[in-house]
């Protein structure tokens, strides 16, 4: 039986892909720089600074530094996509905090935006843990984060759920060695097939889980 569950936030416990989207679309076309489909959807699961080093050379005279803040200004926006909760998040939340059961949140976001953003979805007293980008030095694909939330929540990776929607993240979990639940609320299920289950959302996915577990029964019966 898992004893333990570490959450992504953007696209797992809360739907911020519109607006994320919105925003990184925003400073490609401000800046008049071309970026795809394949470009924009590249940014999900990945620390932005991160991901905005791949593409920095494409903006002369622009530091990835004013670049990230530009984009988080956008998000601020009054015309920018709303954010809700993904459908069964809060409610599995709040499950697993009544059972007792040791829990945290692994972010590629700042901890003041983390600490936003839970705090407005009501479940920032929630979890015991969180790690953001501001407590690593290498992000999402790489495992750093994850098993940092093992060791905080004083668990072995085996006997973690991870909660993932992004293909980097899936990959950091997977890496870690926890048992990786991935949500296709942003990627299509193709590209999450490393994980170790799929599901749409979090409706119906109780606690506990265990390595015998089929989380599509779990669905079909609740």
């Amino acid at each position: 039986m898992y004893t333990a569950a570490l959450f992504d936030l953007d696209g797992t416990l809360i739907d911020t892909e519109p607006r994320s989207r919105e925003a990184w679309s925003r400073l490609f076309h401000d800046h008049e720089v071309p970026a795809d489909e394949e470009t924009i959807r590249s940014f999900a699961g990945r620390p932005g600074i991160e991901a905005l080093r791949d593409h920095v050379h494409r903006f002369p005279g622009r530091t990835v530094e004013e670049l990230f803040a530009q984009a988080l200004a956008y998000t601020t926006l009054a015309d920018m996509p709303s954010v809700t909760t993904v459908p069964g998040a809060l409610e599995l939340v709040q499950q697993l905090r009544k059972s007792g059961v040791p829990m945290g949140v692994v972010t590629s976001g700042t901890r003041a935006y983390a600490m936003h953003e839970l705090g407005v979805i009501g479940a920032l007293d929630l979890f015991d843990v969180i790690v953001t980008a501001d407590d690593v030095t290498r992000g999402k694909p790489d495992p750093q984060g994850y098993l940092a939330g093992c060791a905080a929540l004083g668990v072995e990776p085996s006997a973690v759920v991870v909660f993932e929607d992004a293909p980097a993240g899936v990959a950091a979990a997977k890496s870690a060695g926890a048992h990786c639940v991935a949500i296709a609320s942003t990627q299509s299920p193709a590209a999450l097939a490393a994980a170790d289950v799929i599901v749409p959302d979090l409706t119906g996915v109780t606690w506990p889980l265990t390595r015998k577990t089929d989380l599509s029964e779990q669905r079909s019966e609740s």
